[in-house]
């Protein structure tokens, strides 16, 4: 890309007052909720007008969704297996080997070698003899990773060079909630003095509460880290009450104290959490292998894996439903980077930051419309490398059962409300002529095709099977097809069904330790509540969806970032908790 065009690069503004613009605009913001009502009032139409051919598409459905199944089934369990992997090793130790000449290629040719050996020799259990094979499989992976990456060792980037800096935006939540964040990088296996943390605060909360929290984080952890920086958002006449808004203020903050300390902008990485992300304890040090090895390294988001672990026995089983199928899908998602999008808390070299001028400050979805943008500044040679670590986030939980069910429901809205994207993204491919048309129609028509199955494709497996039997009338009731629809639509949702019981078997793998407080009885909650699945999709996932594609499609916009209220179970503290 051209100097000339990288200075005249921009993105497009949802706001525009720019006649043209604006009709594209409007255009792509009608286009998914139109299709989303055609498809929902077009199940009751067509099952009156034309019931056979609405009775075949159901079973091609039917069928579609049993391999999408059989699909997802298959990388969720590859990614655990990846992760699982990923968790046992010392990233730290082969960051600091990889820099020593081909130590790191012999030493895993050592461990290679002993392990075949102790294999050979037959002397072990079952579960022993599987656990040696998997540390072959992954010390024979990541050699050939490490001589692929040893190829360009010439464009390393020392390790000791690099610089780490957590923001972690924040409104209302108090210190106890942002605490245990602060202390999971603190705990990490990476040294504390390469890690900065961005404390980026809200002028709109009260100065008194502010202060309190700020206090009490500084007298913590001031001295731990290479700085504790503070900020202060006030938001300006231009700018939404939004997180994007208040991490471009940070962000832009931190450009001044790192020309002021002359580190270069190309060293650091940022990695823009939500307040309450807890880190595993080898993230920074996987992170910064990745960005250290990749000779492009500024072409390339890092992306976690995002596990809403915190307080998942506390929350309630609609709730514990939707915020693991969210890491499911996020685990499939990583085993296809090139469709990989960044969510929720993501990490990025802060000169592409800088460089596509930050975040928008009139958007919701600030975690993937950074993507875009870099994806579009990059004329389409940017993409997301997954870290196959997790991060652990609070699930929503309120003061009482339908409390808790409202905040999620409009939590899931606030997910969903990341359609906005799409008109900014056709805008942005209508002013670029250097991405390939190809890429162009992929990717408007993944995360359109997505957000539509997001809001129909449980409304339509959950009534669109008795549709032609209701309205078809009596020349359709008396055919071969009626008859057996019913028979057919139920073996094949049986089937499809098949894929609830991975995916309850990996939520029991990955869940997080029972808290003390809590009986043995807990697991059979745990256990039960995948049968609720059916019915809690179309109304807590597939109904903030559409809620969500009509009021951009009506042109009644989010006026700022939702936060959710949530409960410390604990201690019955009310607390409050940007997600």
């Amino acid at each position: 890309m051209s100097e000339v065009y990288k200075k005249n690069w921009t993105y497009p503004d949802p706001k525009t007052t720019e006649k043209k613009e604006r009709r594209r605009q409007r255009f792509f913001e009608i286009l998914p909720g139109f299709l989303c009502w055609l498809t929902l009032i077009g199940m009751f139409v067509f099952s009156w007008l034309a019931p056979v051919w609405v009775a075949i598409y159901i079973i091609l459905f039917d069928i579609y969704w049993i391999y999408r199944t059989i699909y997802i089934s298959i990388y969720s369990i590859i990614a655990y297996r990846k992760l699982e992997r990923w968790k046992k090793i010392n990233w730290f130790h082969r960051l600091e080997a990889i820099f020593k000449s081909d130590s790191l290629v012999e030493e895993l040719n050592d461990e290679i070698l002993t392990l075949k050996k102790d294999l050979a020799k037959g002397k072990f259990s079952r579960k022993e003899r599987k656990e040696l094979k998997q540390k072959i499989i992954e010390r024979s992976s990541f050699l050939v990773r490490v001589k692929d990456d040893l190829k360009n060792r010439e464009l390393f980037l020392p390790w000791e060079d690099v610089y780490h800096v957590i923001l972690l935006p924040t409104a209302d939540e108090d210190a106890g909630i942002i605490a245990p964040a602060i202390e999971a990088v603190k705990n990490s296996n990476y040294p504390n003095d390469k890690v900065i943390i961005l404390l980026a605060l809200e002028e709109r909360v009260p100065l008194e509460q502010r202060e309190l929290k700020t206090k009490i984080l500084l007298d913590k952890y001031k001295d731990t880290f290479m700085d504790f920086i503070v900020t202060v958002h006030e938001v300006k006449g231009n700018e939404m009450k939004c997180k994007a808004a208040n991490t471009t203020y940070a962000a832009k903050k931190l450009k001044k104290y790192l020309e002021d300390k002359k580190i270069p902008l190309e060293n650091v990485v940022l990695s823009n959490f939500d307040c309450d992300t807890q880190i595993h304890p080898e993230y920074l040090a996987a992170l910064t292998y990745a960005y250290a090895t990749e000779p492009r390294r500024l072409n390339f988001a890092y992306q976690p894996l995002p596990m809403y672990h915190n307080n998942l026995w506390d929350t309630i089983a609609p709730v514990r439903i939707i915020v693991t199928g969210s890491s499911f899908w996020h685990m499939v998602e990583s085993m296809r980077p090139d469709h990989m999008v960044t969510f929720s808390s993501h990490s990025e070299a802060f000169k592409t930051i800088v460089d596509v001028d930050y975040w928008p400050v009139n958007v919701i979805s600030e975690d993937s419309v950074i993507f875009w943008k870099a994806y579009t500044y990059f004329d389409g040679d940017y993409q997301v490398k997954p870290i196959y670590l997790p991060v652990s986030l609070d699930a929503v939980l309120g003061n009482d059962y339908w409390h808790t069910i409202k905040n999620q429901y409009k939590q899931k809205h606030r997910w969903a409300y990341g359609i906005e994207n799409l008109p900014l993204l056709g805008r942005a491919f209508m002013q670029n002529k250097k991405i390939s048309l190809f890429k162009k129609i992929k990717y408007m028509f993944t995360m359109l095709e997505g957000h539509h199955s997001w809001a129909t494709a449980s409304f339509v497996l959950a009534i669109l099977g008795w549709l032609p039997l209701i309205f078809g009338g009596e020349r359709f009731s008396e055919t071969t097809l009626a008859h057996n629809l019913p028979f057919i639509t139920r073996y094949l949702m049986t089937l499809a069904m098949s894929g609830l019981v991975v995916s309850m078997f990996l939520s029991f793998l990955l869940m997080p330790p029972k808290p003390a407080r809590y009986s043995r009885r807990r697991y059979a909650n745990m256990f039960f509540q995948w049968f609720l699945a059916p019915i809690i999709a179309p109304f807590l996932g597939a109904a903030p969806a559409v809620h969500a594609q009509t009021k951009i499609m009506l042109g009644k916009y989010m006026g700022e970032f939702w936060i959710t209220e949530k409960i410390i179970k604990k201690d019955k503290k009310k607390i409050d908790s940007k997600k």
